[in-house]
């Protein structure tokens, strides 16, 4: 397997070791494509072999990216999982990992701990994406010289995942911008935040804590009726029959709604599922659930009945939030009559 002469160091390394990466992948052929685009990207290939292989070991140090392929996971891989999803929260390490959609309840479930990227039957550009996020994680990076006739292209190569990166980074990074339904964006991509507490006169309010007894506050808006939020859903959808789809893709928003829905329904709503309603793929649905996840907007919920099994769900402070938007869509459809 062909070598890159060129490798992401740690500026504070002082013997200079290059971050390294092990590969876990039973298909030769994607195990030897993960390995090759690593290296590519700076990473020192260490280990490299089946997912067996992963059973045997565990990572060798801190830090070290473990990528791995899991299109299908029985009891046993699945557990191995888990172990090394705990190893890497405890280490610091990070872990890649692709799956398919028939797996992705099980893997997602197995790994909640260390954060990994979980990618969906994805392809070598998401892959080199992905690992385009790890190198912007890692602090202090600097560029040994290289020497070969490539070097532009693999320069421009990586310079290109790290705009691609930095880009996704920023979602979670863009300077506070409040709006008028309560949304704000900050420290995720967007996270919503009660409104200021209504009062009754001057001299009432939050700048005059004295009087919060005497503070008039608004009951707790009630989720709207579910068959609305499908009826919503679907028009939403019908979209994509006339017009490019892609066009209005707003998966967070989908996702929001389809879970405004479940909870009123009182029923569960899996990771796929959640994929399918956010209308665009997998591994841009699971991007945007942990932008949400980080924004305190959904959680993870575990089956009591099965805890190899989770489910997404909104949390109260979003479903406040969104009881309160259809409140005020409500108003302002009344005002028009």
């Amino acid at each position: 397997m062909p070598q890159a002469d060129f490798a992401y160091v740690p500026a504070n390394d002082a013997a200079g070791t290059p971050l390294a990466v092990s590969v876990f992948a039973d298909r030769a052929h994607v195990r030897e494509q993960i390995a090759e685009d690593a290296a590519a990207a700076g990473l020192v290939v260490r280990d490299c072999g089946g997912v067996a292989a992963l059973l045997e070991g565990e990572p060798r140090s801190r830090g070290e990216v473990v990528l791995l392929d899991c299109p299908s996971a029985d009891a046993g891989v699945l557990a191995a999982l888990a172990r090394l999803d705990m190893r890497a929260a405890r280490s610091g390490g990070q872990l890649v990992i692709s799956t398919t959609v028939e797996a992705l309840d099980d893997v997602f479930a197995c790994c909640d701990q260390s954060d990994p990227q979980i990618l969906v039957d994805p392809t070598r550009a998401e892959r080199i994406v992905a690992l385009g996020r790890v190198l912007a994680k890692v602090p202090n990076l600097r560029l040994r010289e290289l020497a070969e006739n490539d070097r532009l292209t693999l320069l421009r190569l990586t310079e290109q995942v790290g705009e691609i990166a930095q880009r996704l980074e920023r979602l979670s990074g863009v300077q506070p911008a409040a709006f008028g339904d309560g949304l704000i964006r900050g420290d995720g991509a967007f996270r919503f935040e009660s409104p200021a507490p209504a009062y009754s006169g001057p001299g009432q309010g939050p700048e005059h804590p004295e009087a919060g007894d005497r503070l008039v506050r608004t009951g707790r808006a009630a989720l709207p009726d579910p068959r609305l939020v499908r009826r919503i859903i679907r028009q939403r959808q019908l979209r994509a029959k006339f017009l490019d789809g892609e066009l209005f893709a707003d998966p967070a928003w989908d996702m929001l709604l389809d879970l405004t829905a479940a909870r009123v329904e009182h029923t569960r709503v899996s990771v796929t599922s959640l994929c399918i309603a956010s209308g665009v793929p997998p591994t841009t649905a699971l991007r945007w659930i942990g932008q949400l996840t980080v924004a305190g907007l959904v959680e993870r919920v575990e089956d009591e009945a099965d805890r190899r099994r989770v489910f997404i769900s909104l949390t109260d402070k979003a479903a406040d939030a969104m009881a309160r938007y259809f409140a005020e869509v409500e108003r302002s459809a009344a005002q028009l009559v």
